[in-house]
């Protein structure tokens, strides 16, 4: 099983990628210990299209091809904000079905009407909208925080 975050935007040297960095590279060794196999990022550079339609077409195409074809979560700030118990039950059924993980975090315009409705779920970090390499922490680290959950470790405290 994989786990693949696919996002809009530039991979560089931040503050915010290096956070999400670091929560991936803690994540890893427990998601393989849970049976989660690989988990893998990858940023995709902003569409320079002439229409915010048109760029969010191109940019859902290039999510897709790294995403997943198992099961899509669009990062959308109308989607359902579970708790994290909640979002790490949620991993361990997909895990325990063997279905393929990818997450989808859009550019500047957002994603595509297309790839939101094609999504099989839709998750948000509250109504605010947040910056994207932030979105990839936050995301980072509620994958860290929900593995650690199933493997028992106290890093989640109630």
């Amino acid at each position: 099983m994989r786990v693949a975050i696919a996002a809009v935007g530039r991979a560089r040297s931040a503050p915010e990628q290096a956070l999400c960095d670091l929560y991936l590279e803690r994540a890893s060794p427990i998601a393989k210990k849970l049976g989660f196999g690989k988990l893998e990022l990858f940023v995709i550079d902003t569409s320079r299209a002439q229409t915010a339609e048109a760029r969010m077409a191109d940019e859902a195409t290039k999510l897709l091809k790294h995403a997943s074809s198992g099961h899509l979560v669009a990062l959308d700030e109308r989607g359902t904000a579970p708790t994290s118990e909640a979002f790490a039950r949620q991993l361990a059924k997909l895990r325990d079905r063997g279905h393929d993980i990818g997450f989808l975090i859009g550019g500047p315009d957002g994603l595509a009407p297309s790839l939101r409705e094609r999504a099989d779920e839709r998750l948000g970090f509250g109504a605010q909208t947040w910056p994207h390499l932030l979105v990839r922490a936050m995301l980072a680290e509620q994958i860290y925080r929900s593995l650690s959950i199933l493997s028992g470790h106290p890093y989640h405290r109630t």
